[in-house]
């Protein structure tokens, strides 16, 4: 499934601009020269980079609006192949075209099926999963027998917390079709379940079922599945599937990112902060920055971290389009490097009034150790922890959280299964709980 894009409610020219101030924020952080910057996203089709698959829909798509512009159908097309492109390039201000689009369409006709479908699909991309659960379901009483509803059905209810429900939705949609799409939902679900070998066969189906011609899907697949092996500790195999989602979707900012994590579980810091550094040039994202803050807090360069962490909130404001609105994400940024903790813990308490997902849960946990509630967040942190996730990050909050309630025996249980999944689950936070377990 995929998350953690920037979210632009801005006009697509302003979010192009707006796209380009923050990777030269990045590139000034950095100390490069402005006069010959990467560009961070490449044109639709040019002689040097063929046409891809967003390419050929939206030419045949404008082709169907000059043909029929009172159908709904070009309109319909013209949006999803704004969404793949978006998702091919990074360059998410694409979504507001997509968006405009999609308008038209539902203009023309308020009941296409199409069009309501792609509705419950861009509502889930700008992370509103109520109202995209909503306009699923709509879309479900409509035409019982499509799969790809039951995955947006799937999608929303994950990041809702319903977690019975979704795997419903999931089961009905692998047996209406088992593609790619039905085997890599599926494939999350039991990551989440804790069932780590299965998530790994399901995600291997998924990658043998995508089609080259969507060579950033396929790439998004073998990331996946990267990421399931290095959660199991196949580090070499993990990393060989970064490699080769690189091959087929060259500079992929998912894949460049991924590739960094897998240097760093490798021991090599170094080498981890070039592709660190090429995934936010591509695409600047907070949770790149974040990690590349971290890598160089570890290698000692404080003063370069810091320039990233400034980047942060920079981007996140920016991705808001300057409202005062901040992710769960920012939240945990804020709480790792206790700063800004009032703050943290009530975008964490708002945000887990919308949603009941075991990922807010963990935050909010966290957030409530740091304001020194370590009481009520062992309630939330046994949220976090009840489907039996084997994510490190979970175990290290439960276990500090265990530890500031004077329980040592849960303290250590918990510290010491995080930094047996995954040691390097996190630079920074990695040796707190190794200096924490050492206080035991």
């Amino acid at each position: 499934m995929k998350i953690n894009a920037i979210k632009q409610i801005l006009t697509p020219i302003g979010a192009v601009v707006l796209l380009a101030v923050i990777v030269l924020a990045v590139r000034i952080q950095w100390g490069r020269a402005a006069d010959a910057p990467t560009p961070l996203v490449a044109p639709l089709a040019s002689p040097s980079r063929p046409a891809s698959l967003a390419d050929s829909q939206m030419q045949k798509a404008e082709q169907m609006t000059k043909r029929a512009p009172y159908k709904p159908d070009g309109y319909n097309m013209l949006c999803a192949a704004y969404m793949q492109k978006a998702r091919e390039t990074g360059d998410f201000s694409l979504n507001s075209r997509a968006e405009g689009a999609l308008n038209r369409a539902l203009e023309i006709d308020p009941d296409n099926f199409e069009g309501i479908k792609l509705r419950a699909a861009l509502l889930l991309t700008n992370h509103r999963f109520g109202e995209a659960l909503g306009v699923a379901e709509r879309a479900r009483q409509m035409r019982p027998g499509d799969h790809m509803v039951y995955g947006e059905l799937t999608d929303a209810l994950v990041e809702l917390g319903d977690y019975d429900k979704a795997d419903e939705a999931a089961d009905k949609m692998m047996l209406l079709r088992p593609d790619a799409s039905s085997y890599a939902r599926m494939a999350y679900l039991d990551f989440l379940h804790g069932d780590a070998a299965r998530a790994i066969e399901v995600m291997r189906a998924a990658v043998k079922s995508s089609t080259p011609q969507d060579p950033e899907g396929l790439a998004w697949q073998r990331v996946h599945l990267g990421d399931e092996l290095i959660r199991v500790g196949k580090l070499s195999e993990g990393e060989r599937e970064y490699d080769l989602a690189l091959d087929l979707f060259p500079d992929y900012y998912v894949a460049l990112a991924a590739k960094a994590r897998a240097r760093i579980a490798a021991g090599d810091l170094a080498g981890a902060v070039g592709f660190y550094q090429r995934s936010l040039d591509r695409v600047p994202l907070p949770d790149t920055a974040i990690a590349l803050g971290d890598l160089y807090a570890s290698l000692g360069r404080a003063d370069t971290a810091s320039k990233q962490y400034e980047l942060v909130e920079f981007i996140e404001r920016s991705a808001a389009g300057g409202a005062n609105v901040y992710s769960r994400q920012l939240a945990l940024f804020w709480a790792n490097h206790d700063c800004k903790l009032a703050e943290a813990l009530d975008i964490a308490s708002r945000e887990r009034q919308a949603r009941a997902d075991i990922y807010t849960c963990d935050t909010l946990a966290w957030c409530l150790l740091k304001n020194g509630k370590a009481g009520e967040a062992k309630a939330a942190i046994e949220e976090a922890l009840r489907l039996g996730t084997r994510d490190a990050q979970l175990y290290y909050h439960a276990g500090m959280i265990y530890k500031a309630l004077g329980d040592r025996r849960a303290a250590a249980k918990h510290l010491h299964l995080a930094l047996e999944i995954n040691p390097t689950f996190d630079l920074l936070q990695a040796e707190f709980a190794r200096k924490a377990l050492r206080e035991l």
